[in-house]
């Protein structure tokens, strides 16, 4: 529950069958297992890419306008959260409401295997980095040092970034999902660096989309993997 919740102030879950009004995290968690639910997928899609995603339309529209989604494992259902700010100035906190709404019974789009996930994460990790270091836009300076140096930190103390029962695999690729995207983030944030001619600018935008894409990919599989085993397990 602390990992869906973190800072957020509060969490509500509305059109939850049964329900004729928003109800509490905790209670929805708990309906949603009398009705069937054996586990939650975590969908990431992008405009172009509706990762983790089976439809229909009207839940991939406003998974994508969210850029995230749960669909349950067990029932037709999903959830997508829209999030709100409140509170007086100074003191703004952020409130989530999470939209229950119909899906199809499909496999997900576009996730791939944890070994998958590894194999390209490395490979795009690669080609990106000798892309972006030709082109002197490779996240560079104080800002970006800084960065790189919390993450290594928070990695050095053992965060746990996924809950007990997961495979250590399903560990190791989202850690290395999240190093990705970091490094994808710092590259955007540092603006255009050397790459000062329209070319090269296009050049670093093309090495980081498939570079940010292989990323998120990755981190549905991982996320995703303690329901994968286990419905493998069920066969």
């Amino acid at each position: 529950m602390l990992a869906i919740v973190g800072e957020d102030a509060v969490h509500r879950v509305e059109g939850l069958p049964g329900e004729s009004a928003q109800v509490g995290l905790t209670l929805a968690l708990g309906r949603l297992r009398t009705l069937g639910v054996t586990g939650l997928r975590v969908a990431l899609p992008a405009p172009g890419h509706p990762l983790g995603l089976s439809g229909p339309p009207e839940f991939n529209a406003r998974a994508l306008e969210a850029e995230q989604a749960v669909v349950c494992h067990g029932a037709a259902l999903g959830l997508v959260p829209e999030v709100y700010e409140a509170g007086p100035e100074g003191d703004v906190h952020a409130e989530v409401v999470w939209h229950v709404l119909p899906v199809r019974e499909a496999p997900p789009a576009d996730v791939p295997s944890l070994g998958e996930a590894e194999r390209e994460l490395a490979e795009a990790l690669r080609e990106a980095t000798e892309v972006l270091s030709r082109l002197d836009v490779a996240g560079s300076g104080p800002v970006a040092e800084a960065a790189i140096d919390a993450y290594r930190a928070r990695a050095a103390r053992g965060r746990e970034v996924l809950a007990p029962g997961y495979p250590p695999r399903a560990v190791r690729v989202l850690e290395m999902a999240q190093r990705v995207g970091l490094l994808v983030s710092l590259a955007y944030d540092n603006g255009h660096g050397g790459a000062v001619s329209a070319s090269e600018m296009a050049a670093r935008g093309a090495a980081l989309r498939p570079v940010e894409r292989t990323a998120r990919r990755a981190q549905v599989a991982a996320y995703n993997a303690f329901v994968e085993e286990r419905e493998r397990g069920a066969r």
